[in-house]
C-alpha cells in the first residue's frame, strides 16, 4: 500500500465557546482524491488550515511523507508543497489578480511572466480571468478562480479545496473536474471539501465524515447514495421541497419591482455595462437568474439594493400596487416609486431587502458581533430618537440563531468566528426574518451543508407564498430549477427572456449563458 502524503495523528484545537477539532485523525495517499465532508461548523475548515499553517493546532501530530512535521506558517506548507484555495477569499482588494497570485508565489517568476502564465492556465482550465483587472472590481466568482489559479499555480503536491465550486458553473465545474484528476494521476493528492453531495460521489476515492468537531465514518463515496451520505453527515435527510411541477403558476400577480430600459456605464473601468435591462417582478413568485459570474450581476445587484444610484429615471421602479400598504404616517404613499435616487435604508423602509453574495464586507462587519451585525439591516433594536438597545439586538440575533439553526457561541459572538456555512445562515435569517415585501438574493446556499441549504430554499418558499417578490441569482442550476417560477440569464450586461420554470431546460438554459438568444425572443422578457 502507498504510504500516506499527508498524516494527520488525533488533532485538537480549541476557540473560546467550542471545540472545532476533537481528536482527529485522516491520511490521504499520493494520487488519491479524500473528501472531507460534515455539517457547517463541523470542524473542516479549521482541520484544513492547520494542515495549511494557518492555524496552529492544541494537540496532535502532522505527519508528512512519513515524517513528523511541524507546519508554522503558510509560506513553510508552501514550501513542503501544500497549497489551499479557502472559502474566504484572502486576497488583497486593490491589487490586480496577477498580482494577488504572484504575492503567494516564490518570486522566481517576474509579474509578466505570471500574467503570462495564469492567461494560460486559465484558458486550458476553463477558468476565464483578466488578470489586469482589480480585486475590487471582480465579482464573487472571478475572485475563487483567482484563488484557484493561484494554488494551480504552485504546482503542489497537496492541494487542499475548502468549497471551490459554490460559485462556478456546471461546465466549469466539469473543466476543474477534469483538472483534478489530472493532478491526481500526477501523483498530487487533494483533500476536497464540499456540501455537494454528487460532487463528492463523482470525483473522490473516500470521504471522512465529520460532525461536532471529530470523525464519525470513513466510506468509499462512489458506493454512497446522496441520502445515505445526507444521513452520516446530518443524522437524518432533509425535509423534501414543494415539487415544481405542482406549483401554480402566477401570471397576472400583482408587479412589485419593474425594470425597463435600464442601460448604465460601469463605475469600475473593468465593470461590465449594462444594456437595456428589462424584468418584471411579481407578487407571490421567484424569479430566478443565472448566469457565469462577472456578466454582471454584480452591477445589476448594485443598481437594485441601492449602492449604485445612477439608474436613469424611471428605469427602476417599486409599485406600491395594495391601497393598503399605501397608507401610513406620513400619509398616502403613490403607486409608484422612482428607487434610482433612493439609498438602501430607504428600499428597505419600502419593503425591498437585499442580501449580498459577498458574506463577510458586505453582508457582515468581520468584527461586530452578531447583534451588533443585525443593526446593520434591522430596526428592532432602535428606538423611536435612535437610541439603540442592546439587550434587544441581542434578543434578535439569539432569535436567528435558534430559527435558523446556526452554531455560533452567542449574540456576542463576531461574525467572523463563524464558519462560512452558519455565517450565510445568520444573514438569510436576517433579512428573511424581517417578512420583506420583495427580496433580492445572491448565491443563497453558497457554502451551506444540505439539511441547511433545503431549509433555506424552504423559507424562501415559505416567503413566496407569503405574497413576497424573490429575486434569486444563483450559478447552481440545480437550485435555479428547484426554487424558480421564471426563469432569466444574464450575459455580456443583457438580459435574456424570462421563461417560465416547466418550459425551461437545462441545454436552453446553458445556451442562453453564452448569451445565444434572438432579439426577437427578447422582446418578451418582461413577460
Amino acid at each position: 500500500m502507498t504510504a500516506p502524503r499527508l498524516e494527520l495523528r488525533h488533532i485538537s484545537k480549541q476557540y473560546p465557546g467550542v471545540k472545532a477539532n476533537d481528536d482527529v485523525s485522516l491520511a490521504v495517499a499520493p494520487g488519491e482524491i479524500h473528501a472531507v465532508l460534515g455539517e457547517n461548523g463541523a470542524g473542516k475548515s479549521t482541520l484544513m488550515k492547520i494542515i495549511a499553517g494557518a492555524v496552529q493546532a492544541d494537540a496532535g501530530e502532522l505527519r508528512w511523507d512519513g515524517a513528523a512535521q511541524a507546519v508554522r506558517s503558510p509560506a513553510q506548507a508552501r514550501a513542503l508543497g501544500i497549497s489551499m484555495v479557502y472559502q474566504h477569499f484572502s486576497l488583497f482588494d486593490s491589487l490586480t489578480a496577477a498580482q494577488n497570485i504572484w504575492l503567494g508565489l516564490d518570486q522566481a517568476m517576474t509579474l509578466d511572466e505570471v500574467r503570462e502564465r495564469v492567461r494560460r492556465l486559465s484558458a486550458e482550465y476553463g477558468l476565464p480571468l483578466d488578470p489586469e483587472r482589480p480585486v475590487h472590481a471582480l465579482s464573487v466568482g472571478e475572485r475563487q478562480r483567482v484563488e484557484i489559479l493561484r494554488a494551480l499555480m504552485t504546482a503542489p503536491r497537496l492541494l487542499i479545496l475548502d468549497e471551490p465550486t459554490s460559485v462556478l458553473t456546471p461546465q466549469a465545474v466539469t473543466a476543474l473536474f477534469g483538472t483534478l484528476r489530472q493532478l491526481a494521476e500526477q501523483g498530487c493528492a487533494i483533500l476536497y471539501i464540499s456540501h455537494k453531495l454528487d460532487e463528492i460521489r463523482a470525483l473522490c476515492h473516500r470521504c471522512t465524515v465529520m460532525r461536532a468537531g471529530r470523525v464519525t465514518g470513513e466510506v468509499d463515496p462512489r458506493e454512497e447514495s446522496n441520502a445515505s451520505l445526507s444521513r452520516l453527515m446530518i443524522g437524518g435527510e432533509p425535509p423534501a421541497l414543494e415539487d415544481r411541477a405542482t406549483r401554480a403558476a402566477r401570471p397576472h400577480a400583482p408587479l412589485r419591482l419593474r425594470v425597463r430600459g435600464l442601460s448604465l456605464a460601469p463605475e469600475d473601468p473593468h465593470g461590465t455595462a449594462l444594456s437595456a435591462l428589462a424584468l418584471e417582478l411579481r407578487q407571490g413568485e421567484i424569479l430566478g437568474l443565472a448566469g457565469v459570474s462577472g456578466n454582471g450581476q454584480q452591477e445589476l445587484l448594485r443598481v437594485l439594493s441601492g449602492e449604485d444610484r445612477r439608474a436613469p429615471p424611471g428605469t427602476v421602479v417599486w409599485l406600491n400596487d395594495d391601497p393598503t400598504l399605501r397608507r401610513g404616517a406620513g400619509g398616502e404613499q403613490p403607486h409608484e416609486v422612482d428607487l434610482g435616487p433612493l439609498g438602501p435604508a430607504r428600499r428597505r423602509a419600502l419593503g425591498l431587502h437585499h442580501v449580498p453574495e459577498e458574506r463577510l464586507g458586505r453582508g457582515a462587519v468581520p468584527s461586530m458581533s452578531l447583534a451588533q451585525n443585525t443593526l446593520l439591516t434591522r430596526r428592532d433594536a432602535v428606538g423611536r430618537f435612535g437610541h439603540v438597545s442592546p439587550t434587544r439586538a441581542a434578543a434578535l440575533a439569539r432569535r436567528l440563531i435558534e430559527r435558523f439553526g446556526v452554531r455560533a457561541a452567542g449574540p456576542q459572538a463576531a461574525a467572523r468566528s463563524l464558519s462560512g456555512g452558519n455565517l450565510q445562515k445568520f444573514i438569510m435569517g436576517r433579512e428573511i426574518d424581517a417578512a420583506p415585501r420583495a427580496l433580492i438574493v445572491a448565491q443563497p446556499t453558497w457554502g451551506v451543508d444540505v439539511g441547511a441549504a433545503a431549509q433555506i430554499r424552504a423559507e424562501l418558499l415559505a416567503l413566496r407564498e407569503a405574497g413576497c417578490a424573490l429575486l434569486v441569482l444563483s450559478e447552481e442550476l440545480d437550485e435555479l430549477f428547484e426554487l424558480s417560477d421564471r426563469l432569466m440569464v444574464m450575459a455580456r450586461g443583457r438580459l435574456s427572456p424570462a421563461v417560465p420554470i416547466a418550459e425551461a431546460s437545462v441545454a436552453q438554459i446553458g445556451q442562453w449563458m453564452s448569451g445565444l438568444w434572438t432579439e426577437a425572443e427578447n422582446t418578451h422578457a418582461p413577460a
